[in-house]
């Protein structure tokens, strides 16, 4: 944790903003099916399911093509900002975001990209500790995406915090040599700064069908800019600065668990430990 900002409106209207959730209905009965992060008005990741119980899901979709960058902000970002309002970086982005209520996180992430189902993934990992594997696919959760992990510690004895960064598009879409320099700019000690919209979704399992029936809180920070830093960071074994927007209407968690998230997010890193 580098600095923390205080709860703040941002926004456009939704018609207006390239990136918002929704929610999809079933045809009869008009019940939520499917919690959708839409990028140009395409689902572009479906996310964990309301009811809180389910495991923690972040799955990217065939229409999710579109990174959200802003050339104006490149300059801005090359280096690490101090504070979450330097350079007027979050006004500028709130234009792509929905009307809502957001916490601005200034954070220092050193991450590790995971391939699903290698080493490190937390959904065939932590999550079938906790949840089992799916009842009906007979397999873990897959996500469709690498994703980066970044930190993770203890919330109490019952439950702790997974944190993720996930591209819009997969690191393969990347162009080599904007990595590249990444990689060297790091090598000479510039810290860039990429920026997210994020969600906290916290997630308990209603039986007891693995190991660890803890309870899972999962922060998950979409990027909006900043997929080639992260790449190479991961690639340099380097930190980056994130500028995570906390959407706090529409993260699964109550006002209180999301008070919280600063204080934990500056904790020692972690990892879960049973038994």
């Amino acid at each position: 944790m580098i600095r923390t900002g205080e709860p703040r409106s941002l926004g456009v209207p939704s018609s207006e903003a390239r990136l918002h959730f929704d929610t999809e209905l079933q045809e009869r009965g008009g019940g939520a099916r499917r919690r959708l992060l839409m990028v140009d008005d395409e689902p572009a990741f479906e996310l964990s399911f309301y009811c809180g119980t389910c495991p923690l899901l972040f799955r990217r979709l065939e229409t999710a093509r579109e990174k959200l960058s802003l050339e104006s902000m490149q300059e801005q970002l090359t280096g690490a900002l101090d504070d979450p309002d330097d350079g007027g970086v979050i006004d500028a982005f709130a234009a792509l975001l929905p009307q809502g209520e957001y916490l601005p996180l200034l954070l220092s992430v050193e991450p590790r990209l995971i391939i699903p189902g290698k080493e490190g993934d937390y959904f065939s990992g932590e999550q079938v500790t906790t949840w089992g594997i799916d009842q009906f696919w007979g397999l873990p959760e897959y996500p469709h995406t690498p994703y980066y992990r970044t930190f993770e510690t203890a919330v109490d004895a019952d439950a702790h915090l997974y944190e993720f960064v996930v591209p819009m598009v997969p690191p393969t879409w990347n162009e080599r040599e904007r990595v590249e320099e990444y990689v060297a700019l790091m090598g000479q000690g510039t810290v860039p700064t990429a920026v997210a919209i994020s969600t906290l979704d916290v997630c308990q399992p209603a039986l007891s069908l693995g190991d660890d029936s803890s309870v899972h809180w999962g922060l998950t920070h979409f990027l909006l800019d900043g997929h080639h830093k992260l790449e190479a960071a991961a690639t340099a074994g380097r930190p980056v600065r994130l500028l995570s927007l906390l959407a706090l209407d529409e993260s699964l968690a109550v006002a209180e668990n999301c008070a919280r998230l600063p204080a934990l997010r500056a904790q020692p890193r972690s990892a879960r430990t049973t038994g």
